[in-house]
């Protein structure tokens, strides 16, 4: 990633949020890390020196600013806009693979030699793959000592942590506190209940809650998802066990509750929620692309900051595409409620309404395709995805290529260019996904005066590239948007 010095210095001495997560500024005099919109004075731009990670930071001895909390910035936006080896393998980063599969199985997973992983990571930001993923551990420790009030030994190996040594020894060098030290310094007055952390998910502004909470709690799956008391709750199949998330959108931040039947999952958790709402977006990039375009840029300054709405778990996302091809909302949710309660895990959810973890494709492979209520053709559809997730030979992870599951998806039977793009969207996270068949922005283009065949449509959002799947949702909120799946 190359950091252009004047402009870093711009951002730091303006303290523009905007480039928290993208850049970190290292003061040389003070062997502070920061934010560069950390709330203290600037130092002197020759004392600064900048940073793409707070790995690459704390590798060179660096610790993390007590006022900023740099360590709870976004997410850098490179890596859910990018399908290079990098953007994945920072993915697969946040998902936990290193610290369950080591750096062999992320390199497996990529297709790479460890070697050319650790390359690439290096030069690109400046710490390898064991690098980001202790900077990671350093912070999910931190979210635990401040959230919780488990034990210190239950937090280091729930944050991945080797040793109780090592826990200590990095927490120390990370936050210049030790862990007792660093619980002594939470608010008195935080409650902890027991069985659920309290978090609070950082984005940039703008964000625009109503397209993105609203289609959630529009297409949720009865016993899978709700929305209760202002909140979008849903169930969590992770790597250690499961978990229900409560994500509550706030004027500064997403509440964030998680109950988990084991606490190493966390990070994963964390990331999957912030994918889920699309909380790592540079809005302001987007939106100025966007605003270029005449006809979208009354559309982008009525409502600005629309992200969108993704998915936790790819593989659920891409049969619940085929569940939904020619019918309706309600009669989708219906098809996938019937195999959730036929097929899926149950679990317990002392706070609501939640029953089950959407059915695994494994479980799925072993449906009888008679009980499936749905056309023939559909039927084969539905087979075929979820026998080759099952076996693996099509595989819809963070790590993923793009172009490659594109060309996997559309070589499957009853799969078109509308159900391609929209799994690429929403599950596979490629912002530049465009829907031009799809009902609803047809109806938005003719509304709107844009060309009304899909090939000359998509001539026309060239110039919205590459943030197409961003214009969709605001086509979108110029229509009812039934959120029908019609096209194939």
């Amino acid at each position: 990633m190359h950091l252009d010095r004047e402009h870093c210095v711009r951002a730091v001495q303006s303290k523009d949020a905007r480039f928290d997560g993208w850049f970190y500024t290292a003061v040389l005099t003070t062997r502070i890390y920061c934010r560069p919109s950390c709330p203290v004075v600037p130092p002197k731009p020759a004392n600064m020196t900048f940073y793409p990670s707070a790995a690459a930071c704390q590798q060179a001895g660096f610790r993390a600013c007590k006022r900023c909390r740099p360590d709870t910035s976004p997410g850098s936006p490179e890596w859910n806009q990018r399908a290079d080896l990098v953007a994945r393998a920072m993915r697969l980063i946040a998902d936990g693979v290193v610290d369950r599969e080591g750096v062999p199985g992320l390199a497996a997973r990529l297709g790479y030699s460890p070697r050319q992983v650790e390359r690439q990571l290096l030069a690109e930001l400046g710490a390898g793959p064991l690098a980001l993923a202790r900077a990671q551990r350093a912070q999910t420790a931190r979210l635990l000592i401040e959230t919780t009030a488990l034990p210190m030994a239950e937090i280091a190996f729930a944050s991945g942590f080797s040793s109780i040594r090592t826990f200590n020894d990095t927490v120390r060098e990370v936050f210049a506190l030790s862990p007792t030290e660093l619980r002594d310094c939470r608010p008195r007055t935080a409650r902890h209940a027991p069985g659920a952390l309290s978090l609070r998910l950082p984005f940039r502004a703008p964000l625009n809650p109503d397209n993105l909470f609203g289609h959630l709690a529009a297409t949720a799956v009865p016993g899978v998802e709700e929305w209760r008391d202002g909140a979008y709750r849903r169930t969590l199949r992770l790597p250690y066990g499961h978990g229900i998330a409560a994500l509550a959108p706030k004027p500064d931040h997403i509440a964030c509750r998680l109950a988990l039947s084991d606490l190493r999952d966390l990070p994963v958790a964390i990331s999957r929620c912030r994918r889920l709402l699309d909380l790592d977006a540079d809005p302001v990039a987007v939106d100025d692309q966007l605003r270029s375009d005449p006809v979208l840029a009354p559309l982008v300054d009525k409502a600005p900051g629309r992200r969108v709405p993704r998915t936790v778990d790819e593989a659920e996302f891409a049969v619940r595409a085929v569940l939904g091809q020619q019918v309706s909302t309600a009669a989708a949710r219906t098809h996938a409620a019937r195999l959730v309660t036929a097929h899926g895990t149950p679990v317990d959810d002392p706070e609501g309404g939640l029953t089950h973890l959407f059915p695994s494709p494994e479980a799925l492979a072993d449906v009888p395709p008679e009980s499936l209520a749905m056309p023939r053709s559909r039927r084969t559809t539905f087979t075929t995805l979820v026998s080759r997730l099952a076996d693996g030979t099509l595989h819809l992870g963070v790590e993923c290529d793009w172009a490659e599951a594109r060309a996997r998806l559309l070589a499957l039977p009853g799969f078109g260019p509308w159900t391609v793009d929209v799994i690429a969207m929403r599950a596979l996270g490629d912002p530049d996904a465009f829907l031009p068949t799809d009902l609803g922005i047809r109806r938005a283009a003719q509304e709107l005066g844009l060309p009304g065949t899909p090939a000359a449509l998509t001539a026309r959002a060239a110039a919205w590239r590459p943030w197409r799947a961003y214009a969709v949702q605001y086509l979108w909120a110029t229509d009812s948007h039934p959120i029908n799946f019609l096209p194939v």
